[in-house]
């Protein structure tokens, strides 16, 4: 979106690496609504270079959607992910190239050395052990630009809001070898960033998505069980409490805010633990239809 001034040059040095790895290759630029000369610049490489397909969208609609209709479209074995910001170094495709064909099923590329602002520096650091305590993927760099796949990857992801930046995690989770690579990373000479800090708050719901998706959409008890119970045993330890300072000295004294909370978290536990069964058995009946379709 809007990368006027890097295509140029960016397009020049792609194009001279991918020719100097002597494989076939198909360039996919997709323009999220650019309002600026991106779509005219990327049309006049495609006269000259026939190996250029471009997606262009109405507006901007983020970069889960461009993902997702460039996976859509491409047609090779191993498909990568770049920006056109010039950040990620080009040179460095080679090199996830090699570590797939070594057995790994995605490559992501890790910003050891990340040339950006102080912000998105700490906000990536937190963002990244957050997403790796939460997880349980240890990575370093979840949401770097440059990424390597083989085509069975991009045929199980279907993305959707900002789960872009969780691409290694849902790939985990689906019994893939994700691995992770430092490359080389460039600060930006071209244009101004499209990401702000108001992410953060988004990342944290997105991140919870994520979990729940994969560990426990076909299992959505063990999720609404786990808290229901968490819930239900502490209302139930202040309610014993309670209940023993009452058979000791006659009354629960001036503790009815604490009754009260406890009631509230057993009733809050009883709720959970219903939510829970309710969607297992609406996850039960739809895989019993699935099994009837023959599905």
């Amino acid at each position: 979106k809007d990368e006027e001034g890097s295509l140029p040059p960016f397009y020049k040095e792609l194009t001279t690496i991918l020719t100097e790895l002597h494989m076939s290759y198909e360039l996919i630029f997709i323009d999220d609504g650019s309002v600026d000369k991106s779509l005219q610049i990327i049309q006049n490489f495609q006269k000259k270079n026939r190996n250029i397909k471009i997606i262009k969208f109405r507006g901007n609609f983020g970069k889960s959607a461009a993902l997702n209709a460039g996976f859509n479209k491409a047609q090779g074995n191993y498909i990568l992910t770049i920006d056109a910001d010039m950040q990620d170094d080009p040179h460095e495709i080679g090199n996830m190239i090699k570590k797939l064909k070594h057995g790994f099923d995605m490559v992501c590329g890790w910003r050891k050395r990340r040339n950006d602002s102080i912000s998105k520096k700490v906000s990536s650091f937190l963002f990244n052990r957050g997403t790796v305590f939460i997880s349980g993927v240890r990575l370093h760099d979840f949401n770097g630009g440059l990424k390597a796949y083989k085509k069975d990857v991009v045929k199980e992801l279907y993305l959707h809001g900002e789960l872009h930046r969780f691409i290694p995690i849902l790939a985990a989770k689906q019994k893939f070898k994700v691995t992770e690579i430092p490359v080389n990373h460039r600060s930006r000479k071209y244009g101004k960033s499209k990401f702000g800090f108001e992410r953060s708050w988004r990342g944290i719901i997105d991140l919870l998505t994520i979990v729940f998706i994969t560990d426990y959409s076909s299992k959505p008890a063990h999720f609404y069980g786990k808290i229901g119970l968490i819930l239900s045993g502490l209302g139930s330890i202040i309610c014993a409490y309670l209940a023993v300072i009452r058979i000791l000295t006659g009354s629960i004294q001036a503790r009815f805010p604490l009754l009260l909370l406890g009631i509230l978290l057993i009733i809050l536990g009883v709720q959970f633990l219903c939510t829970g069964l309710i969607a297992e058995l609406i996850v039960h009946f739809q895989m019993r239809q699935m099994h009837a379709k023959g599905e």
